[in-house]
Formats: C-alpha cells, sequence, structure tokens
C-alpha cells in the first residue's frame, strides 16, 4: 500500500534524513526553487498580472504539501458568507478526480450535487455536501471556473480551495494554513521537503491559520503567538477536534472502546489515528493522499472500519454498511479571520 510517494512523504518530515536518495532530491529542489522564484519574481515585479474577476476573492492554501485542514476552513468561510445572505462559490482544481479539469465542472449549483465524489474528487464532492447553499466548480483554469460561476449564478464571494500558489487569478485576501504538529518539516522545498515556495512567500500571506488536530492546543497556542510577532501578520488558531463516529448508511453512533480497523487516505494519516484513542484499533492502514478505493481495499477486512469523512465519501459506492465516519468540529472565528 505503499509507494515511493509514501516513503518521500516521510523524508519531508525527517530533519535527519541523510542518503544518495536525499542528495538527489536536494538537487532537484534547486531546479524547482529557481523556477518558483522566478514564477514569484514575475508577479511580485508586476510583469505579469493576476487577472481580475467582478467578486471578492479569497484564497485559503499552504506552503507545505499534505493534509493540514483546508477543506473544513473552506466550508466554514462558505457557510459564513451564505448565513450572511451572500451568493458563495467554492473553486476548487479537482485534483483526484477523474472528470478532466480542463473543463468546468459544476459540482453543485448550491441545491443539487451533480458529480459523486470519484468523479469530481474527494474534496469538492465533501464541500458540496458540508457547505449547503454554495456552488461548488472544479477546474484548472480558476479563473475561467470564477468568471463561470458569477456570470451564470450571480456570485459574489469567491473562495479558491488550495489557491495560494495560483496567482493567475487576482484575490483580495490570502489566508495560508500550518500544521502546529508537522509544521514545515525539514524546511526544504520540494521534492527534498515539504515547502512549494521559498522565503520569498510569506510577504503575500494576509492572514496566518495555525491548526491544531490535537486534544491540547497549548502548542498551537503558542506557535500562533510566535508567528504573528516574527511575520507581523494576523495570526490564529484552528481547532479540529473529534467529535463522534457515526456509520455512514445508518448514521448510528459508535461507542467509545469497540473493536474498529483505522483506515485513511490523507496528507497526515497520524493525526487521525491520533484521534481514534478512545477506541480498540487492531489495525491502522494509511493509504496514499487521495488514493481511489477499489473493492478488495476493504473487503478482507472484519469488523467495524472507521475512516475520515473525505475517505468515506468514496467508499459509499461499495454500500458496505460496517463503514464508519469521523465527525470533526472545527473551531475558528471567521468574522474575526476575515476582518482580522
Amino acid at each position: 500500500m505503499k509507494n515511493l510517494k509514501t516513503e518521500i512523504t516521510k523524508i519531508h518530515y525527517d530533519k535527519e534524513a541523510k542518503g544518495v536518495i536525499i542528495k538527489i532530491l536536494e538537487f532537484a529542489s534547486i531546479l524547482y526553487g529557481i523556477c518558483s522564484y522566478l514564477k514569484n519574481y514575475l508577479y511580485d515585479k508586476k510583469i505579469l498580472k493576476p487577472k481580475k474577476v467582478n467578486a471578492y476573492v479569497i484564497s485559503v492554501g499552504n506552503i507545505t504539501t499534505g493534509g493540514v485542514g483546508k477543506t473544513p476552513v473552506v466550508a466554514e468561510i462558505a457557510k459564513y458568507f451564505i448565513a450572511n445572505g451572500e451568493k458563495t462559490a467554492i473553486i476548487s482544481r479537482g485534483y483526484g478526480g477523474k472528470l478532466s479539469n480542463k473543463q468546468i465542472n459544476l459540482i453543485s449549483d448550491g441545491e443539487k450535487i451533480y458529480y459523486n465524489a470519484n468523479l469530481a474528487g474527494d474534496e469538492p464532492y465533501w464541500l458540496a455536501e458540508n457547505a449547503k447553499g454554495a456552488v461548488v466548480v472544479t477546474s484548472k483554469n480558476r479563473f475561467a471556473a470564477a468568471k463561470y460561476a458569477i456570470e451564470k449564478f450571480d456570485v459574489t464571494k469567491i473562495i479558491l480551495d488550495d489557491g495560494f500558489q495560483h496567482r493567475k487569478l487576482y484575490r483580495n485576501l490570502d489566508i495560508v494554513l500550518s500544521d502546529s504538529e508537522k509544521g514545515f518539516g525539514n524546511e526544504k522545498l520540494l521534492p527534498a521537503g515539504p515547502l512549494r515556495e521559498g522565503a520569498e512567500a510569506f510577504k503575500r500571506i494576509d492572514r496566518m491559520v495555525i491548526v491544531s488536530k490535537n486534544f491540547d492546543h497549548t502548542r498551537a497556542e503558542k506557535i500562533a503567538k510566535i508567528t504573528q510577532k516574527r511575520l507581523k501578520i494576523p495570526t490564529f488558531v484552528c481547532k479540529a477536534e473529534p467529535d463522534y463516529i457515526y456509520n455512514i448508511k445508518t448514521g448510528e453512533k459508535l461507542e467509545q472502546g469497540e473493536e474498529i480497523t483505522a483506515i485513511c487516505a490523507i496528507g497526515q494519516p497520524g493525526q487521525f489515528f491520533d484521534f481514534l484513542q478512545e477506541y480498540n484499533i487492531k489495525e491502522m492502514i494509511p493509504f496514499d493522499d487521495h488514493h481511489s478505493y477499489v473493492l478488495s481495499d476493504i473487503e478482507k477486512i472484519k469488523g467495524k472500519i472507521v475512516t475520515t469523512e473525505k475517505d468515506a465519501v468514496k467508499l459509499q459506492k461499495f454500500a458496505k454498511d460496517n463503514i464508519y465516519a469521523l465527525k470533526l468540529k472545527t473551531n475558528l472565528n471567521i468574522e474575526e479571520l476575515l476582518n482580522g
């Protein structure tokens, strides 16, 4: 179940890793860094200019690869705008979905969901289900997707899911998330490390959010204070905590202490497994991020299977009655985040 991508991810968060493979990756990082710096230089010097649309655009992204927790934050921002009467659209690249992202794909018009998770991608589908009222569109061309949402649905607010590195579309606010435990890993650029950009990226950040997927948020709160002081960027803490586990077919809640097999296909599987400590875990099975499940992945597992909500939307197609999902609660003051 583990492939090269999984092994490289381990290297990203191991500052002591050494060897020939590390040297090769570090050489590749130099080339990657030159390209990344050049792109940012051209935009920063206004040689290249982002395109504007007739709506307020917010980007929610990160500087590292892997699962930081962007998707729930995107949903919370969308729900905030919708509750305040704003017509809102979420634009995603649709990574992991089978629909071609060279075209504009309407995943949801705010009421009806048109594609399943396998076609739409797990994150766009989850957003369509959990940010009711939001238009959800996937496309590689975010500008075209934003124009489509504005022209077809009179959208006034656009949220770019994982949009920090996508500089072709102008945004009014750049929100960047960082994991309180993983941080910036070994602090090296891709592919030797998890960083998507170098230090030049920090000057573009308008708001920083430290995501704490933990029972104790002390560490995240300390990091947020240090970050705000050092970078002079308004910094907030997003507390992601386990709420309850439910059967994805019946909705029945799972009692603590029951025996389970935990599976997931997310960027930071360890944090998910940590949330299940109140249960009797007989096995933990991590798949690669955005893994497309097949029946053989789960048919040999006996007993109750617990996974993330993002994974659950891809497992629904197997119609198994022993699959459960962990519901998380996200504690973040959206009004302060947007206006602070």
